[in-house]
């Protein structure tokens, strides 16, 4: 009987994670394979459409040329074993704790640049590192509270981290709602896996938060700060400030007095003491920035300066995003931790340095060129597909400014069996793991957000570029639920003691299965999760 990935094409330069390159599926997928083939490609297809017409009616959309589309939600999720993830898990709690420090440094004695480890000027001509932020401390000495640290696999299967986002990481709205979403459609596939949980995120970021709040504050006011309902994220924005139960403001909502911050509400002016903001650094105080910013509030970097306020995350961090930096991170790992990085990066040409310069000039046509402060996939330059027109525009962009520009050589990203038209294909695909740092341990989300490129060949899988997600599932154990038959009902009899003895040993396996289950919605310390309640003291939706 053909299955679901019959005839599916592999590529011997390429990583595929669901079929081998001898054609065989791999273990992760071989219950997935047998699932799909049992429910027959129509009503796959008819499920892959219901979770697509239920995105657009909840406003699961994002902004695409100027179009509110869904996101594309592919129906195959993408597994990954225990094992491969405790890998995975270990190198960005090691990559955002590196990252801490060094933040903590520049913004403070400039040790590493004392010890030579790192240029000064690698760090003061980033266009992300302000001065203004210098010698502010964080409550709790944290400032990277949440990050997204993209990862893809090579060629060998390897994990490497290709960029760090530690500045307004964004997509986690993605991972929950995928998660929801694929427990609707596809309940029986779900229900057969044991799948690490994703919804325990907004309680552990909330957590996170309050930490953070000013020295001697006993219950602080954490709010999220938005730019408002015509941002691309503003979806992302209500969800986490629904399901953390705080209060979701706009610049005009908050004021300064005093060097503390005030909420306007209907009450009068409520203390705010910990800002989750969703604004950038340009637009969140006009004093210290854009003075025609009508997105932030005036004086929020004093209030934070004298130790009223934490935002989160901290102002400045983007100077730890710039694709320049993103070089050094091995080294920055190896002088703060003294440990060896778990995550390679890209092999990455620096071209402010005259010899990379000169080869990477030669090559322009074979490699990968990116600006050191784009993001979204915007500015990149792949050369393999760029005419003689483009790469001659490139050469002299890069002449004009090599610190400006890092290369990298073009990395076949692994692919995944996606749903297309022609049925299941391989698509690359890449991982952004979120990290959530409370001041104490840097906890990884179970998974991440799966992006994938939706055109056959497309390496860039950015949203803005027509991407769209997977929903990542981190097997737990084996990753398969033990299946329990339902107890037939019997009649009560009274005469014989072994038949009461096999009543018992009949329920002892469903009695297991209800403490796997519930052993897996906890942490890996063994501890449960408080739900978070909204403004009206119920559980979210």
């Amino acid at each position: 009987m053909p299955g679901p990935f019959t005839d599916y094409p592999t590529r011997t330069e390429v990583f595929d994670e669901t079929v081998a390159s001898d054609g065989a599926v791999r273990q992760t997928y071989e219950q997935v394979a047998e699932q799909f083939a049992a429910l027959g490609d129509d009503d796959v297809r008819a499920r892959a459409d219901y979770v697509s017409t239920s995105y657009h009616d909840q406003g699961v959309t994002f902004d695409y040329e100027g179009e509110e589309r869904p996101f594309p939600l592919d129906i195959v999720p993408r597994i990954i074993d225990a094992a491969t993830w405790g890998h995975v898990e270990a190198g960005v709690a090691q990559r955002v704790r590196a990252l801490e420090h060094f933040l903590a440094d520049i913004y403070g004695a400039m040790q590493i640049v004392t010890d030579r480890v790192l240029p000064r000027h690698v760090v003061t001509t980033s266009s992300h590192y302000h001065r203004v932020a210098f010698g502010i401390q964080p409550g709790n000495g944290v400032r990277v509270h949440v990050s997204g640290i993209d990862l893809i696999r090579d060629a060998e299967g390897t994990f490497r981290v290709l960029e760090d986002n530690v500045r307004i990481p964004s997509g986690v709205s993605y991972v929950l709602t995928n998660r929801a979403a694929m427990t609707s459609t596809l309940p029986e596939m779900v229900g057969t896996h044991r799948i690490r949980p994703v919804t325990s995120y907004p309680s552990r970021l909330l957590r996170a938060l309050r930490a953070a709040a000013p020295s001697g504050v006993q219950d602080p006011e954490v709010v999220v700060l938005t730019p408002g309902p015509y941002n691309s994220a503003y979806f992302e924005h209500t969800l986490l400030a629904r399901l953390m139960g705080c209060r979701l403001v706009e610049g005009r909502d908050l004021v300064v007095q005093g060097g503390r911050v005030m909420m306007r509400d209907t009450q009068g002016l409520q203390p705010v003491h910990v800002i989750y903001r969703r604004v950038d650094d340009d637009f969140l105080d006009p004093v210290a920035f854009r003075n025609d910013s009508v997105l932030g509030c005036p004086g929020l970097l004093n209030a934070a300066r004298a130790g009223n306020v934490t935002i989160a995350n901290a102002v400045g961090n983007g100077v730890a995003d710039d694709k320049l930096m993103y070089s050094y991170v091995p080294e920055l790992i190896r002088y703060y931790l003294g440990e060896e990085p778990l995550l390679p990066n890209v092999d990455t040409w620096r071209l402010e340095e005259p010899a990379h310069r000169e080869e990477v000039m030669d090559r322009l046509d074979e490699l990968v060129l990116k600006p050191v402060d784009g993001s979204g996939g915007k500015g990149i330059v792949i050369g393999p597909q760029a005419d003689r027109a483009e790469l001659d525009a490139l050469r002299a962009r890069v002449s004009a400014d090599p610190r400006g520009w890092i290369a990298q050589p073009v990395v076949q990203l692994s692919t995944v069996a996606t749903m297309v038209p022609d049925g299941m294909r391989p698509r690359h695909v890449d991982l952004r793991p979120f990290a959530i740092n409370d001041g104490e341990k840097v906890w990884v989300l179970p998974g991440g957000l799966t992006r994938v490129a939706l055109g056959e060949g497309e390496l860039i899988v950015n949203s803005s570029r027509g991407g769209g997600s997977k929903d990542t599932w981190v097997l737990s154990g084996d990753g398969r639920r033990t299946r329990v038959e339902p107890r037939q009902q019997r009649q009560l009899q009274v005469s014989s003691a072994p038949q009461v003895a096999l009543a018992r040993s009949e329920a002892e396996p469903a009695e297991q299965e209800q403490q796997q289950q519930q052993q897996v919605g906890q942490d890996e310390d063994g501890r449960g999760h408080e739900q978070p309640r909204d403004h009206q003291g119920g559980m979210p939706c």
